[in-house]
């Protein structure tokens, strides 16, 4: 098949396009207003951007109003933002908290979380989530797109502090991807989860490369100085 997006119809029961890019991590965000309510909500448009230093998005389209969404508005007046990892045994959670709810209804309580404080920033953190990321607000970029949800705010964020449960790090000191589950969002309203993993080594001789594939800043650094 083929069609151009907003040009021609697919001709399709359903919209193929988010199917097509799958699958995708969740951004579990966790915000406070400036009246100090918390805020928590998934995106599933989000990603690491670079990690010397760690940069963090996501992706927030319009609510069903055509509103900015609360965690984009409360990033921007705040500075500050948690990311939350979600996972399989917390899905019941992660989409509790996806519901469109009134401004300042804490989500937390809505799905049954416990709060954790967090150490540099005022987002509380998510009591269960096994990695959760600190970030301080760097910037958003606006794209415009057709009325009520296609416009949409791309926030970026650095990472400050990171927390990751000691239960999940294997002896030889890697994350236990397999034992987390991590949870990703699909098209539809299908999600999965990661149950299996393999791995690939880029071939040659680059020490400097494998050391940016694995995101170590130290490693890269060390390459550079020779």
């Amino acid at each position: 098949m083929y069609y151009e997006p907003g040009r021609t119809p697919h001709g399709l029961p359903h919209d193929p396009f988010k199917s097509c890019v799958i699958p995708r991590p969740i951004g579990w965000i966790s915000t406070i207003d400036s009246h100090g309510r918390d805020n928590l909500a998934p995106y599933s448009q989000f990603q690491n951007v670079t990690f010397d230093p760690p940069i963090v998005m996501f992706s927030a389209n319009q609510n069903t109003q055509g509103l900015r969404k609360d965690s984009v508005n409360n990033a921007e007046q705040t500075g500050e933002f948690v990311w939350n990892m979600a996972t399989y045994d917390l899905r019941d959670a992660v989409n509790q908290s996806a519901q469109e709810l009134d401004h300042g209804v804490d989500e937390f309580e809505i799905a049954g979380l416990e709060k954790l404080p967090s150490r540099l920033v005022k987002p509380k953190r998510v009591k269960g989530s096994p990695i959760q990321f600190e970030c301080t607000y760097l910037n958003t970029v606006r794209f415009p797109g057709t009325p009520p949800m296609g416009s949409v705010d791309v926030v970026f964020g650095r990472v400050v502090a990171i927390h990751i449960d000691d239960n999940i790090i294997t002896p030889d000191g890697l994350i236990d991807v397999l034992k987390i589950k991590p949870l990703a969002r699909m098209g539809y309203y299908d999600y999965t989860y990661v149950d299996n993993k393999f791995q690939m080594v880029i071939p040659g001789n680059s020490k400097a490369l494998l050391a940016g594939l694995e995101g170590s800043a130290d490693k890269v650094q060390k390459e550079n100085r020779g």
